[in-house]
């Protein structure tokens, strides 16, 4: 079996070096890479990360082999967890490597133009305020309805905009359609109303305050799950990307809070509010109300950085269109898609104010 030693010897013959002229090099012990390669020292991450840019053209081969040595080091001390670790491992590594998981984005041309449109849009309606309150009332009371019929018409809610209107504002139950539906359309706008008081409050982005949305949500529907993580795998119909096993998620989330400290001071809040929406969808933290929740925590930063809600809409080919976006980050990484849909949403919803304002 090849180890970290023998590849390191290997690769000093085919460049024709003596340990003499590498450890004169790299400014290393000799009799230290002569352990190395005889298996009797494990190199050290320091050395071994100069060793792999000494020998630069297989550096990555070395690397390899050096993780691989340490990982096997420590399953053969406890085998018995070692499928179970691998297993973890694995997955981790799967959501890691999306686009660099903690990095801010690399935009192309047309997503820099979207960006200063939906920038010059934003400063014009942020030059309107103070508007007159009724007004106000009135438009928000129009955009927000709009977007709970239209969030929960992705998730399969038959309600109209009519149907919604009716069941929100006149408390009235409409014939043919579920209990269910009745109380997804409240719980929605109930759940818009607790994100305008978090905004009110600067309540920074947390577990609790997700949670409590996604509480929200599912109120009176599963209130044994609302507000939990799932305890159960999950497939989603229609996507080839497979979420993580249940005990990986608290992990997972803990992940995605740090990105998001990371970059809320860094990252346009459009992208931000993006990457947030897209995260939390792939995780899939809830047994269901995870695409409301995610648009919740979309609108959530947006509203906190001066912009107006964006609605997603629910018709067929709008959803469509939406879960290719999506699944075009979770199985290739590829957010460009993502992040135009989201522009054209954020860019149509200022327009909307905006002309209504003027």
């Amino acid at each position: 079996m090849e180890t970290i030693g023998l590849k390191i010897r290997e690769v000093r013959k085919a460049n024709g070096m003596t340990i003499k002229h590498v450890a004169q090099s790299l400014d290393i012990d000799q009799a230290l890479i002569s352990k190395y390669e005889n298996d009797r020292r494990y190199p050290s991450e320091e050395h071994m990360l100069v060793i792999a840019q000494f020998f630069e053209d297989c550096g990555n081969a070395l690397m390899t082999q050096w993780i691989s040595d340490k990982i096997y080091s420590i399953v053969k001390k406890y085998p018995t967890y070692a499928e179970k670790a691998i297993e973890v491992a694995e997955e981790r590594i799967a959501y890691l490597s999306k686009a660099q998981a903690m990095d801010a984005p690399r935009l192309d041309k047309a997503l820099e133009i979207k960006i200063n449109t939906a920038n010059t849009l934003h400063t014009k309606w942020n030059s309107l305020k103070p508007l007159e309150a009724t007004a106000l009332a009135k438009m928000q009371e129009h955009f927000r309805l709009a977007y709970t019929h239209e969030s929960n018409k992705i998730e399969g809610n038959t309600l109209t905009l009519q149907d919604t209107f009716l069941v929100i504002k006149e408390g009235l139950t409409i014939s043919g359609k579920t209990m269910t539906e009745h109380l997804e359309a409240i719980n929605h706008s109930d759940a818009i109303d607790f994100i305008d008081d978090i905004v009110s409050r600067k309540e920074v982005l947390s577990s609790r305050t997700i949670n409590e949305i996604h509480s929200l949500i599912l109120r009176g529907i599963d209130s044994p799950n609302a507000g939990r993580y799932r305890q159960v795998p999950v497939m989603i119909n229609g996507s080839a990307h497979k979420p993580p096993q249940p005990f990986l998620i608290d992990k997972y989330m803990e992940d995605y809070y740090h990105f998001y400290e990371l970059n809320k001071d860094a990252m346009h809040p459009i992208l931000l509010a993006a990457e947030m929406h897209e995260r939390l969808v792939t995780i899939h933290p809830y047994i269901d109300g995870n695409g409301r929740t995610s648009r919740l925590i979309m609108n959530l930063i947006l509203l906190r950085h001066g912009y107006t809600i964006a609605n997603l809409k629910g018709d067929n080919i709008s959803k469509l269109k939406y879960y290719r976006a999506l699944n075009k980050v979770q199985t290739d990484h590829d957010s460009t898609e993502f992040y135009h849909l989201i522009l054209d949403a954020v860019i149509e919803s200022l327009e909307a104010h905006i002309g209504l304002a003027g």
